[in-house]
């Protein structure tokens, strides 16, 4: 048996015979927001492009909050910013995984990392476009 069955079948063993004891209900909400506020620091500490776009976020938020906008438009524009937020963090997510499978250079992981890079592009050209609406509006 090769050292990749002997590992894959021994993790296969072990991941069957554990038992993972699940939290619920609310529980399960309190450690969930410890969790996702571990992630958030993990971001802020080590993705700068995460760090900047916190910056440009609370920027926009105050804008959106003290500027004239309707209830409904600074929710859009918020949820424009939110959004740049969750794009880097998944961003960053797929970027950490990959390079801890393997930091070795592999067209796939290229792949992989520039579709992040894609999206997190999208979501910054889908919150100008947004955000130069309403201020378009503001001022016309």
């Amino acid at each position: 048996m090769s050292e990749y069955e002997t590992n894959t079948n021994q993790s296969q063993t072990t991941h069957a015979d554990a038992t993972i004891e699940k939290r619920s209900g609310l529980l399960r909400a309190w450690h969930a927001l410890f969790h996702s506020l571990a992630g958030l620091k993990a971001a802020f500490l080590h993705e700068s492009a995460f760090r900047q776009e916190s910056l440009l976020a609370l920027l926009f938020v105050g804008a959106a909050c003290f500027l004239p906008f309707s209830p409904f438009q600074t929710a859009i524009l918020l949820a424009a910013v939110l959004l740049v937020l969750i794009v880097e963090l998944l961003n960053s997510a797929v970027e950490w995984v990959v390079d801890y499978i393997s930091l070795e250079k592999h067209p796939f992981a290229k792949r992989a990392k520039d579709m992040g890079s894609a999206a997190v592009l999208l979501a910054l050209v889908n919150c100008g476009i947004i955000w130069g609406c309403a201020i378009y509006e503001l001022l016309a």
